[in-house]
């Protein structure tokens, strides 16, 4: 919560002239009544007629200040609970920046966009209600119970029935949908989750032909969320028609009560036309206070789920770093007895004894059958996730006593999953390098064989790419995620199976520039084909989370059988079963 008193604090003047203006319309509003009775009774009963016009430009005056009053406390409203929200949506938003792998597989992306948007949106408009009405509703409700009873106590009695009554009847409805929101607001973090899971992935259902599945999927993820809906709002619901049901019931009483009055001469006819209207002011503003606690409910569940967010543990931090000036100067790279498992309780090691020494500059090929924990090796360099034991080194010494800027920025990693952005190629390639010139862009494309398939497009490095780089083949866009790797001038490259969708003219291609160009960079290449690291200075072979063998392929061919298995099945299957 401190996080919002530096915003309450910023822009104090919103959260103080809002409230005030409000007031002052209340103080108006509970007092035009009042002068209409006095017109209706002294003025119109008597044929005074300069007291009428008096009176009238009283009110007109009172109506005047009301309106601009209303319009002020209506924008400082608006603009405070605007900014906060835009406050509290930037700090979320930095903190999931700093978050790790595990931190966003923690919450899920689909849970935190929600947050991020819905939850703070719920805020937001809380908070305007709470500016425009905080204060208003009590003051109106007082000062129409303090006119009423200046114009007759034997009538105003009964608002003060009413009102307990009436009370009692919101705080049930508001102890009962409370917990119904924080559920609501869980089924709409599920349908987000879906809905973003369908569109990122609409490609292979389509391949699949799973639209119908899909469709029932959503429908019942839809559904749940109806279902929560209806509930959470049955309650307001009910509210409406509640207020509803006083207001006439206690209009009616106050007509019975004071029409009978009028009717003897006790009550006079404006004093009973001001009563029905104060009853109307009193419970419209108890129905405001009640729609503020329930979307404070409602925001109350949202801030707990920000504050989630906020207060979150960065598992992967700087905090332990006592030395954050110190440079990378090589791209040594070791592995003490490691050990690594996504899920900390019980589970098996997706890498267990991972002992391995790569030297500055070494081509090394790592390899191994499908969920072997191949990817999961090289995550732990650039710490993208920490190892539950042991050491990994980056220029002999732990990756965790190396600032994640000074770490990061020197490794440079091309993921399984091939990110672009919306941008022109040239926008996507410089995120390796913001000051990048466009020769220096012509250069690392031409070392990922980008450089003429960019040229051949009419607007060239200035092509506007769609989100995802939908308007490009699979190898297009490993090839301009390699470059724009290249463009960082690692001291570690780690390509993630990054040229799957090359053929095998070009990836050869690819790696004969890397040999030339980037000769004093490691690189550490995974890869499904043997034929992409034949040729490296040492190939790891991954079985099952151990490595099973490691050298050049001349020496693994006779010394590990996994390693060979895979050799002889791809070999077999290029050459049709003959050698």
């Amino acid at each position: 919560m401190k996080r919002y008193k530096y915003y309450i604090k910023k822009y104090w003047y919103c959260f103080l002239l809002g409230p005030l203006f409000m007031v002052i319309e209340a103080c108006g509003e509970f007092i035009l009544p009042f002068l209409n009775a006095n017109i209706i009774n002294k003025g119109a009963s008597n044929g005074d007629i300069s007291y009428i016009l008096e009176n009238g430009l009283i009110m007109l005056l009172i109506s005047v200040v009301m309106l601009i009053t209303g319009i002020l406390g209506a924008n400082y409203a608006v603009r405070g609970s605007v900014r906060l929200s835009a406050g509290i949506r930037k700090e979320t938003f930095k903190k999931i920046q700093t978050f790790s792998f595990s931190n966003i597989d923690d919450f899920t992306s689909g849970s935190l966009i929600t947050r991020i948007t819905n939850d703070v949106s719920q805020i937001q408009n809380f908070t305007q209600s709470l500016l425009r009405g905080m204060f208003r509703s009590p003051v109106m409700i007082i000062g129409a119970l303090i006119m009423s009873f200046k114009l007759n106590s034997s009538v105003a009695w009964i608002f003060l029935i009413v009102i307990p009554l009436l009370s009692i009847g919101i705080g049930v409805i508001i102890l009962v949908s409370s917990p119904r929101y924080t559920k609501m607001q869980k089924d709409i973090d599920n349908l987000n989750i879906n809905v973003r899971e369908n569109v990122t992935n609409v490609r292979v259902i389509k391949s699949f032909v799973r639209e119908q599945h899909e469709k029932e999927k959503f429908e019942k993820v839809n559904n749940k969320l109806y279902d929560s809906s209806v509930k959470a709002l049955k309650m307001m619901m009910i509210l409406q028609p509640m207020l509803t049901f006083a207001i006439n019931a206690t209009t009616l009483a106050v007509v019975w009560i004071a029409g009978r009055q009028v009717m003897v001469g006790a009550i006079e006819l404006g004093t009973l036309t001001a009563f029905i209207t104060y009853l109307t002011q009193i419970l419209n503003s108890l129905h405001q206070l009640a729609n503020i606690v329930l979307q404070g409910t409602r925001a109350k569940s949202s801030n707990r789920r920000i504050q989630e967010v906020l207060n979150a543990e960065v598992k992967i931090n700087d905090d332990n770093v006592k030395d954050k000036e110190s440079k990378i100067t090589s791209g040594n790279i070791e592995f003490k007895n490691v050990e690594f498992s996504y899920l900390k309780r019980g589970s098996k090691p997706v890498l267990e004894n991972i002992n391995l020494k790569i030297n500055s500059g070494e081509f090394v090929g790592i390899i191994g059958s499908t969920g072997t924990g191949k990817s999961t090796l090289v995550s732990l360099i650039p710490r993208l996730y920490d190892a539950n034991k042991g050491e990994v080194l980056v220029d002999d010494k732990n990756v965790k006593n190396w600032s994640l800027f000074e770490l990061r920025d020197n490794i440079s990693v091309v993921l399984q999953k091939n990110t672009l952005f919306s941008g022109t190629i040239a926008e996507n390639l410089r995120w390796g390098n913001e000051n990048a010139t466009d020769e220096q862009l012509e250069t690392v494309c031409k070392i990922a064989q980008a450089d003429d398939f960019i040229k051949s497009f009419p607007l060239g490095y200035q092509t506007m790419l769609g989100q995802g780089g939908t308007n490009l083949s699979g190898g297009q866009k490993q090839r301009i995620c390699i470059a724009r790797a290249l463009l960082k001038k690692p001291k570690i490259l780690i390509l993630d199976d990054s040229t799957s969708a090359v053929d095998t003219a070009t990836e050869a291609k690819i790696r004969k520039a890397f040999r030339e160009e980037l000769s004093s960079s490691t690189k550490i290449i995974i890869a499904q084909r043997i034929n992409s690291v034949i040729d490296a200075d040492k190939i790891v072979v991954i079985d099952d989370g151990k490595i099973v063998g490691q050298g050049k392929h001349s020496e693994l061919i006779n010394t590990c059988k996994e390693y060979a298995e895979i050799y002889w099945s791809q070999k077999d299957k290029n050459t049709g079963g003959e050698e």
